[in-house]
């Protein structure tokens, strides 16, 4: 696949040298020749010296034979822009936006234009590690109102059978991960201590579902 790369930033530059190394062809965009320098040695893409919401830039990047891009410039206007004349003007469906506003960001994605808010991501990290007993979404729809949710297995389930985690209709159990291997849960496995479960949940129940893994009291 050919993938667009607006902004060669530290981001940039590593989600390109990424993608070259998946075996994909990657043109970077940037409005500064010396951006470049941070590509990763022996990057063998395009590189384009313009701007991601000049029509004339993108094209020279091969935006019309491409698969994907990625808006990741230090501005959020720039980077929306970039996103939405790739989508609607270029008709590419795997399309990305950074932005910095968490506010915004939503308000983009509930208007279709997938966004990665950095601002949010690092708070996010930093609670999981400050917090570790609270549950915390790691994605959720545009509504708001479906999550999904990884965290570790509370030693109190060592032992019971994982079905006593779900709640129809408010959360479920969907997957584990043991000694670094994921897999779909059936109805008889049993928790093991240092697993990693994954829960498919309403955002408005994410209290239950924390009350219910510390206790240990299925339902």
């Amino acid at each position: 696949m050919h993938v667009v790369v607006v902004g060669c930033g530290r981001v940039g530059s590593e989600l390109a040298g990424t993608l070259e190394k998946d075996g994909h062809s990657v043109a970077v965009v940037d409005k500064n020749k010396s951006a470049f320098r941070r590509l990763p040695q022996g990057f063998g893409g395009t590189t384009v010296v313009g701007f991601g919401f000049d029509r004339d830039h993108l094209l020279e990047a091969g935006v019309d034979r491409a698969g994907a891009l990625a808006a990741v410039t230090n501005g959020d206007n720039s980077n929306i822009l970039t996103a939405r004349i790739a989508r609607e003007n270029f008709g590419i469906e795997h399309v990305v936006a950074r932005i910095y506003d968490p506010r915004r960001a939503l308000i983009y994605q509930r208007l279709g234009i997938p966004t990665v808010a950095t601002v949010s991501w690092a708070t996010d990290q930093v609670m999981r590690r400050l917090m570790p007993g609270e549950v915390k979404a790691d994605w959720s729809d545009p509504s708001g109102k479906i999550c999904v949710v990884e965290r570790g297995l509370p030693p109190v389930w060592a032992g019971k059978k994982l079905s006593g985690l779900n709640e129809p209709g408010r959360f479920w159990l969907t997957a584990v991960t043991r000694l670094g291997n994921a897999r779909i849960v059936d109805a008889g496995i049993v928790g093991q201590e240092g697993d990693m479960v994954t829960f498919t949940a309403a955002t408005d129940a994410l209290d239950a579902l924390t009350e219910r893994l510390e206790t240990g009291k299925d339902h």
